[in-house]
């Protein structure tokens, strides 16, 4: 059994569970308000501003023996850059406050998936990165464009009128990339990466769904 298939299915009960809170299935369903869809972006573009830092603190961890994973790690971080800009294009377009996004922190959740992202890369292992690329690919490529449409018909908007320029985007970009991911997993036969790619998934795929509950996004909407 590849590795891949193992990551799928040891990790499946977590993406499952993210799938479940009453929140996440309203999102994906009915959408979110203006006003949540806005703080949503906020803790989105904070995600994105650390995404690459984050390959690129995993990157300098790789040895020889991970060379693959690092020139692909090098390879994504081109292809993502600058995308933090397209998220606040969005909020731009929703009349969001781009100032407030830029120097104001996210939520709570987000704020510790981000260290805990950081820690596992730096202190874990490297290949911690690939469960954090694994479900933010999963989540974007399964329920990017479903979730740009359910919010643009709860706004009453139009995907293409602007707004919704990252989710859209990455819906069909990370299918690709998912399909990138499958190959490079297949060829991590160290255990201790197995280990470490598994624990980083599931902690990312629930710290994701804190972002959902009472701390996260809806925390930033002034009450």
């Amino acid at each position: 059994m590849s590795f891949f298939i193992t990551l799928l299915e040891m990790t499946d009960a977590s993406r499952r569970d993210l799938e479940a809170q009453p929140k996440i299935h309203s999102m994906i369903h009915h959408g979110l308000t203006l006003e949540e869809y806005r703080a949503f972006l906020h803790d989105l573009y904070h995600i994105v501003w650390h995404f690459c830092p984050i390959m690129a603190a995993a990157a300098s961890r790789c040895d020889d023996r991970f060379s693959v994973v690092r020139y692909e790690l090098y390879a994504r971080i081109e292809e993502e850059k600058s995308h933090e800009h397209w998220v606040l294009d969005d909020i731009r377009a929703m009349g969001g406050d781009v100032e407030a996004a830029c120097s104001q922190p996210p939520s709570p959740p987000v704020q510790a998936m981000i260290a805990f992202n950081y820690w596992a890369a730096e202190r874990r292992h490297a290949c911690s990165v690939l469960g954090m690329l694994y479900t933010l690919e999963v989540v974007s490529s399964v329920y990017g464009g479903r979730v740009s449409e359910a919010i643009a018909r709860a706004t009453g908007r139009d995907v293409a009128e602007g707004g919704f320029k990252f989710l859209t985007s990455h819906a069909s970009m990370d299918q690709d990339h998912m399909a990138k991911l499958n190959v490079l997993v297949k060829k991590i036969d160290d255990p201790a990466a197995q280990d470490a790619v598994i624990n980083s998934t599931r902690v990312n795929f629930f710290q994701f769904g804190q972002e959902f509950g009472s701390a996260g996004f809806a925390s930033l909407i002034a009450g």
